[in-house]
Parts: structure tokens; C-alpha cells; sequence
């Protein structure tokens, strides 16, 4: 399990994602998650949990809703992120990264999981 973030610049936009929004979304594929809307610091404003065919998963919502730490496998983490795209309007450009920022790949409307592992790949074999 590594951390993972997905984000937008809060500079460029007042748009902001809501808890709510992405509840459901999780829970249509993780039935068993917990939701914890304990706020424990700035960057962990919203929890979920959940058990992933590859372990234990867990994503926070920074409070300003502009970015999703991602505690997870990086097939799950990729999954995650391309919830997160869904709920975010089309023009606002949205980024997904490790926590040391050694890869940052753009996330289109359109981006799929499975290519966005494969932009992942490239990055690290180029």
C-alpha cells in the first residue's frame, strides 16, 4: 500500500467536491465502507475505508475539496482517482500523483483506470 493524491489547483477555480458526491460513488463498488466525516486535520477532512480485492483502502478528503489522499494499492488508487475525475467538472484540470510527486499524470473526463496505470507505466520506464 502506498499514498497517492488526486487534485486540482484551488487557485484556478471556487469549485469545490463534496463529501457526498463521492460517497455513493465508493459505495457502489466497496459496499463495506466506512465513513468517517471526523475532521482530523486540514488534510483529513472527510475518511473512507474500505477492503479492496488487494487490501485494505483508505481515502481523505483535504477540507478545501480540492484534493483526495489515497491510501491504497496503485490498480485501487487508479480506480479512486478516476471516481474523483467523474465528480469534477470537465474544465477544471485534475492530477494524480505519489506522495513524492516521482509521477504526475492529467486525468481527463474520459480516463479510464486501466489507462491511466498504463500512463503510470510509461513514466517510470521513459
Amino acid at each position: 500500500m502506498a499514498t497517492f493524491l488526486v487534485l486540482f489547483d484551488d487557485s484556478s477555480t471556487t469549485w469545490r467536491i463534496e463529501p457526498s458526491a463521492l460517497t455513493p460513488l465508493l459505495q457502489d463498488i466497496w459496499a463495506d465502507t466506512v465513513i468517517d466525516p471526523t475532521i482530523r486535520s486540514e488534510a483529513r477532512g472527510f475518511t473512507w475505508g474500505f477492503q479492496t480485492s488487494r487490501g485494505p483502502a483508505e481515502t481523505y478528503l483535504h477540507t478545501d475539496g480540492t484534493c483526495l489522499y489515497i491510501d491504497a494499492a496503485l490498480t485501487d488508487a487508479a480506480q479512486i482517482a478516476c471516481i474523483f475525475r467523474d465528480c469534477v467538472p470537465g474544465s477544471i484540470e485534475v492530477i494524480f500523483c505519489d506522495q513524492g510527486y516521482n509521477f504526475d499524470l492529467a486525468i481527463t473526463p474520459d480516463t479510464t483506470p486501466a489507462e491511466l496505470l498504463a500512463k503510470e507505466n510509461r513514466t517510470h520506464r521513459g
